[in-house]
């Protein structure tokens, strides 16, 4: 396992940019290293950087503003799109196509990057995308210790609790410290699927994260991995983020009946709208959830704002 430091992290993520912007980034790595949480690149547009408080554009001459300056700005170019992109995906873009196709593409180290372009549609089924106008780094980081509290509130009921906040708030990030404390200091038994490969980071099979003891489904899709983890490594919890879809409730009513309890995340910034959600309503009833924590806002990534019981809010 690779254990690295924020700035170590951060010139991970921007060694894919195009070498034009690489350039340019790398000596504001110490500044940005802590705080960044994307990198944006959009075509004729300028170079963004993404902090909780604000968000920085780079300049022709290596300076920053937090204002479009006409003239002045680092813009991306198609060229910089297009070598951005056959970075990400390693130079094998049809390896990466069924990522492509959801929007996004695992990097090294547990980034991920977004795409966005024209979609080629068979049916009402994206079939692939063209054309790439806006490509989203997102940078992962490990906190470690951040979910102490929540362990030492829940212990020792830590089945079923659903993480609820809104993107960059920290959910992510709070889940992965979970499985390692619980894997490693309490013993449980537990299989981490990372749809994604942000959990685990895992590269040519080996993690880029602290996840502790954890048993890694590396990419699988939730619902087949969840099922996969119960038929082979017979878990006490299973961990995956960003849980919602119809197959997603499928899979976990199936594990709540096999015993096995879940941790798991999801979009969701006040009770207010998990109430509106019709799909945390079926969650909640195959009784795969008792209680949830919900996250403060970006500016403070993971930071904990309240604790509540499923009960407390849905009255079941």
């Amino acid at each position: 396992m690779t254990s690295l430091n924020n700035e170590g992290r951060f010139v991970l993520a921007i060694r894919s940019l195009s070498q034009n912007i690489y350039q340019r980034i790398l000596p504001l790595s110490q500044k940005f290293c802590d705080t960044a949480q994307e990198i944006r690149l959009r075509v004729n547009r300028p170079v963004a950087v993404v902090c909780p408080e604000t968000t920085y554009f780079l300049t022709e001459k290596g300076g920053l503003t937090n204002t479009i300056l006409d003239g002045s700005m680092l813009t991306v170019s198609r060229g910089d799109l297009t070598d951005t992109f056959h970075n990400i995906c390693n130079y094998s873009v049809y390896s990466k196509q069924s990522e492509i196709i959801n929007g996004f593409v695992s990097m090294h180290g547990g980034h991920r990057a977004g795409i966005c372009g024209t979609a080629i549609c068979e049916g009402d089924k994206v079939i692939n995308i063209r054309d790439i106008s806006s490509i989203n780094i997102r940078i992962a980081r490990e906190h470690k210790e951040c979910s102490r509290a929540i362990i030492d509130t829940l212990n020792p009921d830590f089945g079923g609790v659903l993480i609820c906040g809104a993107p960059c708030t920290g959910k992510t990030t709070l889940l992965r410290d979970m499985a390692r404390i619980l894997s490693t200091e309490y013993g449980k038994r537990i299989s981490l699927i990372d749809e994604r490969g942000e959990l685990a980071g895992t590269s040519s099979g080996i993690l880029q994260n602290d996840i502790g003891l954890c048993d890694v489904f590396d990419l699988y899709d939730k619902p087949s991995g969840i099922i996969q983890a119960i038929r082979s490594m017979s878990p006490d919890i299973i961990v995956c983020d960003e849980i919602g879809t119809q197959r997603d409730i499928d899979a976990v009513e199936y594990s709540v009946n096999s015993g096995v309890s879940f941790i798991s995340t999801l979009h969701c910034s006040s009770v207010d709208e998990l109430r509106r959600k019709d799909n945390v309503r079926k969650l909640v009833s195959c009784g795969g959830f008792k209680t949830l924590v919900f996250l403060d806002n970006r500016a403070s990534a993971g930071r904990v704002s309240k604790i509540m019981r499923v009960g407390d809010v849905f009255g079941n």
